[in-house]
């Protein structure tokens, strides 16, 4: 029998909010029936919404928040003055052992900060990343990190190749995944001082780790390598890019069917492949981005997502939950001559 598991859900968190963050629910509900799901949030908001969705009710607890950080707010600020915010109490649910996971669509800065502090780093981890999967020509690719460090030193983004190589053999099953460092070009002189700084430390070598060098921006795509490490500043922009070029493809493709009687034509028997297609570049159905490196389990959602991309980030939470991802990622950071840490939960702050 399939275990039941609690995700905490920041339903104030993201663009479209709560109305979103509910029907995705609703969504995965369908998908992973077991879910329970602690709501948090404004509750005069919440609890309209909820009861047009009597399944989603049942299987939920609204825990009300006073306060709600928004998409602008400052780190330092969140962590200040948010302590009663829907973000805050959905990461504390996850200290507290009351949910087994959290997920939000809420400022990324302020959840990594606020993360950081309750849920703790593990030992030998100085920051936490953001990792998610991109697909690439020969399957999936895992980057990281995508937003959470905007500056990141040498030493932050060996500890990412660490942390990359232990997600890509814990949730992707690779016995010996490979590991690229993003940089301008492949040449050893090529990249700024911390980029160089870390190939060097990754070329000579750590036990267990598969280096396979510089990679640049459309080895991503190629599936060059199973891990791209890079900074946040240029991570983001990786993802962001690849999500904007997907949409306009689309957008192509679209107008070209559009064009003629005969491409309309043509359409009704592309539609199969075009659906298939579309469901694999999908933005959408990639949405879901761990925080690796923290005692705890916490996904963010794409701050502008749709119903269909939050259900998707909650699938991301449901998957590590049910796999035991803290578990495996430790032993994989032990294998690699990182200290393992003793427990998965951490007293909140």
């Amino acid at each position: 029998m399939t275990r039941e598991i609690t995700i905490a859900l920041d339903a104030m968190g993201g663009d479209k909010a709560p109305d979103m963050v509910l029907k995705g629910a609703e969504i995965a509900l369908v998908r992973y029936p077991e879910l329970r799901f602690l709501l948090v949030g404004a509750a005069d908001r919440i609890a309209p919404l909820l009861k047009r969705i009597p399944k989603l009710e049942a299987r939920s607890a609204l825990i009300h928040a006073e306060d709600v950080v928004t998409g602008d707010a400052k780190p330092s600020a969140a962590l200040r003055t948010g302590k009663r915010s829907s973000m805050r109490l959905v990461i504390d649910a996850v200290a507290e052992g009351a949910a087994d996971c959290a997920v939000s669509a809420g400022n990324s800065g302020a959840l990594m900060a606020m993360a950081k502090v309750v849920l703790k780093t593990m030992p030998g981890i100085d920051r936490p990343a953001m990792a998610s999967f991109m697909p690439t020509q020969r399957g999936e690719t895992v980057l990281l990190d995508l937003g959470a460090n905007v500056e990141c030193d040498a030493e932050n983004l060996v500890q990412f190749a660490l942390m990359g190589d232990a997600f890509a053999r814990a949730v992707l099953g690779l016995l010996k995944p490979t590991i690229g460092l993003l940089n301008v070009g492949s040449e050893e002189l090529k990249g700024n001082d911390a980029v160089r700084e870390a190939h060097a430390k990754l070329r000579a070598g750590i036990q267990g780790l598969i280096y396979h060098g510089f990679v640049e921006g459309d080895d991503i795509a190629s599936g060059t390598v199973d891990v791209v490490v890079t900074d946040g500043f240029s991570g983001n922009i990786a993802l962001k890019t690849a999500e904007g070029v997907a949409k306009l493809f689309f957008e192509f493709i679209g107008a070209a069917f559009r064009s003629s009687l005969f491409a309309r034509i043509g359409y009704v028997f592309a539609r199969p492949a075009l659906m298939q297609l579309r469901d694999r570049l999908d933005p959408r159905r990639h949405n879901g981005a761990m925080l690796l490196g923290l005692n705890g389990i916490v996904v963010k959602s794409h701050g502008g997502s749709d119903a269909l991309g939050f259900a998707s980030a909650i699938g991301v939470a449901h998957d590590l939950c049910t796999n035991g991802f803290l578990d495996r990622i430790k032993t994989e950071l032990a294998a690699l001559g990182a200290p393992v840490p003793a427990s998965s939960q951490a007293a909140p702050v």
